[in-house]
This record gives C-alpha cells, structure tokens and sequence, in this order.
C-alpha cells in the first residue's frame, strides 16, 4: 500500500474538469486524506487545454508532486502535454472516442481506454462523462462506489432523485468496466487508511473572504478579475447574513475609493483585485496614506506585466506593493504563506490599518489563491478585533465655535485619534494635500517637516509586535544554505529542504511574512550564520534577493533560483537548482 498519490484529469474548459477533480477530492477529503491541488486554466471561458492535478496523502503536504500516477484524459492533447509526468508504472484512462496514443519514449505506463463519452450517453448526456472517470479511478484506487453518494446528493439532489441515480449509475458504470479490464483492483494503487479527521478542504481566497466576516468586514467594493473574484463572489453569498453589503464596480479605482469612504466613515471595509487593478489604485492608496484612512487590499499576483498571464502563476508585484504609491507613506505588505495564514492574516491585516491608520496590502499569488487544499479548521477563539485609536461611540470634549478636531494631531507614536463623520465636537477638514492638525491645508516647511515625520515614525515598532514576521525552520547554527521564499513556495521549498538533507547537506528555511516594513534584524542572524543565502522566487529579477542585499547586505553570498513561465515550482526543481549552485567543493566536503 502506498501513503500518496498524485492524480490528474486534463481536457478542452468548459469539459467539466473542474467539476471532475471536484468530487474526487471531496471524496478523499471526506475519507480523511490529505490534500493539495493546483488547476492548470486558460484565459478564456471555453477551449484550450485546462487541468487539475490533485495530490492525495495520509500526512499534511503544501506542495505539488513531482510525478504522476494516475492521468484520466477527455483528449490526446492531455496526453501529449501531460504523459511525461506519469511515473514508471504509472497509468492513463483515456476516453475511447478519440482513439488514444501514448506517446513514444514513455517509460512503462499502462493505457486504459474507456467508453467515457460513450456510457455517459448511454445514460442521457455526454456531460455525465467526469461520472464515469470518476469511476473509473475509483475502481483503480479500490474505492467503493457508495462513497460518492452523499457527494453526489449535495450536488444534484435539488434537480431530483432520478438525476442522483443517473450520476450514481454513471460512477458504477465506470467502476465496474475498469474493474473487468484490470481483472480488480491494482494493489500498487492502494491507498493506506486514512485519520479519518474532519478538515475543511478550500482555497486561500476563500480563506481570505471567511477571514474578512470574521475580522468584521462588512462592506466590500470590488472589479472582478483573475485570480482574485473568487473573494468577491464568496462574500456576495455571505456577507448580506451579517449585515454586509458587496458592490461590482465600474472598475478599481472605484472600488479603492469606495473601501477608502467606508472606512472613513468607521465601517470595516476591503478591496481585493490583481496586478493591473493595484496600478490603478496607487493614487487612491497615497490618498489613505495622507488622510490616514485605514484601507485593506488584497493582491493576488499573476504573470504580469500588463494583462500578461491572467491564469499564471507570478510573485513579480513585490517592487509595486512597497513603491508603487508616489511621494511617501506609511503603508504595510502583508505575505501568508497558508490558506490557514490567509484566514488569520486577513484578520491581522483589518486590525493593523486601524490601530495604524494606513493602507496595508494582503499580497497572496495564484497557487496560493486557486490552489484547493485541506486546511485545520480555524479556531475562531483566536479572532480578536482591535480598532486602535478610533473615538466611535465615545463623547468628545465641548469644543469653542470654530475650533476644529485636531484629526492629525502630532502624537509620539504618529497616530492620532480618529473619529467618523456626524460625531458631535469631532469636526475637522479631510483633504489630499498637505495639512494642519486640523486638517486645513497648508504648505508651511514646518508644518510639513512635522506631519510627515508623525506618519513616518507610525511603523516603528511593527515589526515586533507583528506575529511571525518570518517563519523559520532552522536548526542548523552554521548552515551549508539559507532558502528564502513568500507566498506558495513555503511547502516545496520544505519537500526540497528534506531531500537536500538527506543528502548531508544543513539546510534552513526562512519564509518571509511581513515584506514593509522588512523584517530585517529577525532574519539578519540567520543570513549571516549562512555559507550560502537561495531566495526561490516566481520573478524574472529576484526581486526577494533584492530586498535581502537592500536591508540586511551580505550581496556576496545571495543568489536567486527563478521560475517565470507561468508554473508553480515543484520540489525536484528546487531541489536540483540549489544543489547546482552550491560549489561542488563543498557539497562534496559536506557529503563525505
């Protein structure tokens, strides 16, 4: 028996591969495993070759595997594009009506052709095909057919019981053909019992929207786009439960506006969009900054530049996410690396801008965003909301005819108290240009030299009280390699870590949280100890290296393995690039 797999469906979108990949991962999710996917699409709405490749364990993984045992394909594209991953071994169903090929050079992999599109018609519909797929894997993998009812019941029974049993019927019959072909089930396919634990099975967005209700989010403006509508679309289903309200913009100038005035008025609001919606909202994020208005953006990066590679995976907006704004403010870039950080930070991230008063940007990436996966379900005891120096709901001392509510007023820690519009004795002015503590503009060099000093000096003591501004697993004091990643990468790099280990090599692992303010005398020791620093990044320029010989130095020892052609890493491949950049001397001093 083996304790994981790695399984992919693959076809033309709009085939329903999605909804394939779906219900076999409920299944496994709700028999105990574990899991993680990655959803390959195209940026259109239907045709181009589109995948889902989901693995399956007995223990937690946040990373991709590296090869493939089970490849279900709907056409010989999937095929062509996909047998290479197959291992040794490995196995293809393929839909008979496209006379499938295995292409040549393949190391021992075993082609199964199934009436996939001819069942489902037999049944009433083609679409019922992912049924029979299903089916068929299962037959393989020794899962009984039953297991799939309360699935099949939670999606179609609302249409009527005789369409259930046409899905269940669908499911039996590719069990059963599979099952014949195979002479049963394949031992070299089965998998070990799961724990058999409840876990929630999600993707980073919707942690991100569950973590905004829980933060006390209750206006959201926003412009669909990839990767980031998913947050959208979640809250329109649940937000109005609490009392919320969620808009679709004309586009995200608006919608950085909109959020901008809620939070003005002292509603909790937020906005989330990609990298070409950010650029339109860098003016409107200097407007917060200069007002002093909390605001929470959520960024989930793509291959950019321009409308670039909606559907792709990218970490190439960390340069935009700390300068992109002109002039200078105090501002926050926030990077889980989780679906479990995604909910918490979320959280984090609406307590930040206010007890701050400044703009703070949720920088997730696409693998992190779409990538489904089990997650420990949150513990909601450990949501605690903190609106800092907001005055909302307090009485405010009698003030003279005239005399204006010092809304910026110059405290030793740059923030001021805050009230909302309509609070008696708290009137004052509000204006993009520089201004008094009253807010009334003015261009006074002392005036000035005063208010930005006051909104500069709000983040110094950030990076302390940040909860895990970089997580480390580190426990080699003087390491052969220091790996860096953000974001998706924390789980391979961690697969990569182990092999490289295994091989003599001490490796630590630093996953960066907290981007602006750098977090640089919590990762300094640990640059310095190191022979040799590796940032793993998703970006042609290494900007993540960069920002390491920026704060803490040691150019020298930084290097960079880079991945910009729209793909997640995989372990081998870290594994491979860093053992090639270590100086063969000494590995081979580190391996004897």
């Amino acid at each position: 028996m083996i304790s994981q797999l790695s399984w992919k469906v693959g076809g033309q979108q709009g085939e329903g591969i999605e909804s394939t990949g779906e219900i076999f991962s409920m299944a496994m999710n709700r028999m105990g495993y574990h899991l993680y996917s990655y959803r390959h699409f195209s940026s259109r709405i239907k045709g181009g070759h589109t995948n889902n490749k989901i693995r399956v364990s007995t223990k937690p993984m946040r990373a991709i595997s590296d090869d493939l045992d089970i490849l279900v394909a709907f056409d010989q594209e999937t095929i062509d594009l996909n047998a290479h991953e197959l291992r040794e071994g490995g196995i293809v169903i393929a839909d008979a009506k496209f006379n499938p090929k295995l292409p040549e050079g393949l190391p021992s992999v075993r082609l199964l052709t199934v009436p996939l599109t001819e069942i489902a018609d037999e049944l009433g519909t083609s679409l019922m095909k992912n049924m029979v797929s299903i089916g068929a894997s299962s037959s393989i993998l020794g899962i009984p057919v039953e297991n799939y009812r309360n699935i099949v019941e939670d999606m179609f029974l609302r249409k009527g019981e005789k369409v259930v049993e046409k899905n269940m019927e669908a499911i039996r019959r590719g069990f059963d053909f599979v099952n014949e072909l195979t002479g049963g089930n394949l031992p070299e396919f089965q998998l070990e019992k799961a724990d058999g634990q409840k876990q929630l099975f999600m993707i980073g967005n919707d942690a991100i929207a569950l973590g905004a209700i829980a933060g006390g989010v209750r206006f959201m403006p926003a412009y669909p786009i990839t990767p980031a509508s998913e947050i959208m679309e979640y809250l329109i289903k649940k937000l109005p439960k609490f009392g919320g309200t969620v808009i679709q913009t004309e586009d995200e100038i608006a919608a950085i506006t909109m959020a901008i005035g809620a939070n003005y008025g002292g509603v909790r609001a937020l906005t989330a969009s990609a990298g070409p919606g950010l650029s339109l909202m860098m003016e409107a994020i200097g407007l917060a900054g200069i007002t002093e208005t909390p605001v929470v953006i959520v960024d989930t990066q793509r291959g950019g530049p321009s409308t670039g590679m909606p559907t792709k995976q990218e970490q190439s907006d960390l340069n935009a996410l700390i300068n992109g704004t002109h002039g200078e403010i105090p501002k926050v870039v926030m990077a889980p690396s989780t679906v479990e950080e995604c909910f918490y930070d979320t959280i984090e991230a609406l307590n930040i801008a206010e007890e701050y008063q400044v703009p703070v940007i949720l920088a997730t990436d696409l693998t992190l965003s779409l990538g489904k996966q089990t997650v420990t379900p949150f513990d909601f005891s450990k949501v605690e909301i903190r609106r800092g120096k907001l005055l909302l709901g307090q009485e405010l001392p009698e003030r003279e005819q005239n005399d204006l509510f010092k809304r910026y007023e110059v405290t030793e820690d740059g923030v001021s108290p805050r009230v909302v519009p309509g609070q008696k004795y708290g009137l004052h002015h509000v204006t993009g240009v520089e201004h008094q503590p009253s807010g009334n503009p003015s261009e006074s060099p002392v005036n000035r030299k005063q208010q930005m000093d006051k909104r500069m000096r709000k983040l110094d003591g950030l990076v302390q009280k940040f909860p895990n501004p970089v997580l480390f697993d580190a426990p080699h004091s003087e390491p052969d390699v220091l790996i860096v990643g953000v974001n998706s990468t924390g789980g391979t790099i961690q697969e990569a870590k182990e092999r490289l280990e295994k091989e003599g090599l001490k490796v630590n692992h630093a996953q960066i949280r907290l981007i602006h303010p750098f977090p640089t005398e919590v990762i300094k020791p640990y640059v310095e100890k190191a022979t040799k620093v590796i940032t793993v990044e998703n970006n042609a320029t290494g900007q993540i290296a960069n920002l390491l010989k920026l704060h803490v130095g040691h150019a020298e020892k930084i290097e960079s393995v880079l991945k910009y052609d729209g793909n997640p890493f995989l372990p081998k491949e870290i594994y491979t690039e860093v053992k090639g950049l270590i100086k063969h001397g000494d590995y081979e001093r580190v391996s004897k």
